[in-house]
This record gives structure tokens, sequence and C-alpha cells, in this order.
């Protein structure tokens, strides 16, 4: 059983249904008209979606049960510092729906609560709300953290964070992951992800291609002679 917080549209989660089945879906949506397209995408794609409208901060009593995984990918931009979209649904998609000191509280504490113990929460956040999402509330540990960058040798943007509910083990931070080639294109890892249904490369990461190697010793410092 897998939740999803947050499901806007229902990409992620529709995504994961794909890959593993069967899987009972759930996700909670505060927007009724992003929840209305979930419900289309779900049926278009055949899959089956308990979709609940509702805030993660006071989540709806219909929200219920035990999960085996919980997915979020909560607002990305800190609402006191943002510009706001002139769309309704951006905005809050973007910034949340309300300003807040710690706006990731409300669903990580939310994901805690319906994993069932030993089960995972997995999320993505920008590399700057990075102090907030370490902020595990009591119960989930064994935060393992996948950086996210643009390309190789470029600082990370994006965060991707596995934690466990139950879990112990001190925060293991991995190698920053590069999505992009040097010209741009997609990394063949990030290809066979969206079109082949391969696993996210999270315990290894793929070795880099020709011309990712390339670029990366090019823009190393020249070895030391004597001369």
């Amino acid at each position: 059983m897998a939740l999803e917080l947050g499901a806007g549209p229902g990409a992620a989660l529709l995504a994961l249904g794909a890959r593993v089945r069967p899987l009972r879906l759930a996700a909670l949506e505060i927007q009724p008209a992003y929840a209305a397209l979930l419900r289309r995408n779900a049926a278009r794609n055949a899959q089956a979606v308990e979709v609940v409208e509702g805030d993660v901060a006071a989540p709806p009593p219909a929200l219920r049960g035990a999960f085996d995984h919980v997915l979020l990918n909560p607002p990305f931009f800190d609402r006191r510092r943002s510009t706001r979209s002139p769309d309704p649904g951006r905005d809050v998609a973007h910034g949340g729906a309300r300003e807040d000191d710690d706006p990731l509280a409300p669903w990580l504490r939310l994901a805690a609560r319906r994993l069932r113990p030993g089960g995972t929460l997995t999320a993505i956040a920008r590399a700057a709300l990075l102090p907030a999402l370490l902020r595990l509330p009591p119960g989930l540990g064994s935060p393992d953290l996948l950086p996210l960058s643009p390309r190789a040798g470029e600082p990370p943007l994006t965060v991707l964070l596995r934690a466990r509910k139950g879990g112990r083990a001190p925060l293991l931070l991995r190698h920053p992951l590069a999505l992009h080639a040097p010209g741009g294109a997609p990394l063949p890892w990030v290809e066979a992800v969206l079109r082949d249904a391969a696993p996210l490369p999270w315990e290894a990461p793929p070795p880099p291609s020709p011309s990712q190697g390339r670029t990366v010793a090019s823009a190393g410092p020249k070895p030391l002679t004597s001369r």
C-alpha cells in the first residue's frame, strides 16, 4: 500500500502503480480541481486510486490506515520569500496553503503517522529546504539523502530523502547524481527511468558517459610536475 501526500495530478503515484503491481494506491490532495484531475488520470491509466481531499495539516478522517510507503513532494518555495503565482492552483502547489515557520513539519508528521512500522518515506525537495527536511519527527529515522545535480560537477539543486519508520541508522549522504549531459540532454539512466520503468540508481550510481567523463577531467586541476 502506498500513499502520496499532496499528489497533484498524480504523476509520481501513477508511475509507481505502473511499475509495481498489484499495489493499493491512495492520495491526499488539498485542491479539488487537482483531485478531480488525478481521478481522471487514474481512470485513463486503468489504475484504482483512493483520492481523499484535504490538508496535510488537518487530515480528514477518511484518510486512515497504515501504509508500506509514503511519497511526498511538498511545496518547493518558502511562502515568506517567494513571489506568488497569478494562477491560484500553481500558487498553492508551489508555495503551500499558508505561511509557516517550518512548512515541511506537517508533511513529515503526517507521513510518520500513516506509515506502518518498518515502512519507508520518499520525499523530494529543493536543496535550500534541506535543514527543514532533516527535522524528522519522532518515529522516523535512518535518513538517506541523494542529491540531484543538473550536470556533473554542478551544485545539487534538488535532494531526495528516504527514511524509515523506526529506523535508527545515522544520516547517509550519498554522492550527487547528475541528471543531464554537458549539452543538456538527459543522461542514459534518466531516459531508462522515464521510458523503460528502470529503477532509480540510488544504491549504485551509473558510470559517467564518455562526454561526461571528459568534461569532469578537463575541469579539474592540472597535474603538478617538477619542471
